[in-house]
């Protein structure tokens, strides 16, 4: 997902607007996923950026896409762009012994 929200319409209000933004994105998560994995892979993953443009977009932990979504709301912007991008990924062993 590459997209920029628009935050304004003419009957529907700010608030209302960020709410559906913020459901758009959970949807799309859960979306990918529930997507089949490939078999070397345990788990999705996902690359994402987030930024007032396309061009000022910033690496972002998927886990902060609403704390960013909720400051714009505080900034009072108009439009934010979010892509997001899955990839299948496997877990990383922990040894034991590098932890001593």
């Amino acid at each position: 997902m590459k997209k920029t929200f628009t935050l304004n319409h003419e009957k529907i209000k700010y608030p209302r607007m960020v709410d559906a933004a913020k459901h758009e994105v959970k949807k799309y998560l859960k979306r990918e996923r529930n997507k089949t994995l490939p078999v070397d892979a345990d788990y999705w993953a996902f690359d994402c950026k987030f930024g007032n443009t396309a061009e000022e977009a910033q690496v972002v932990h998927v886990a902060e896409i609403n704390n960013h979504i909720s400051e714009i709301e505080k900034q009072g912007l108009t439009s934010f762009y979010l892509e997001i991008l899955a990839r299948p990924a496997q877990r990383q062993d922990f040894d034991e012994d590098d932890g001593e």
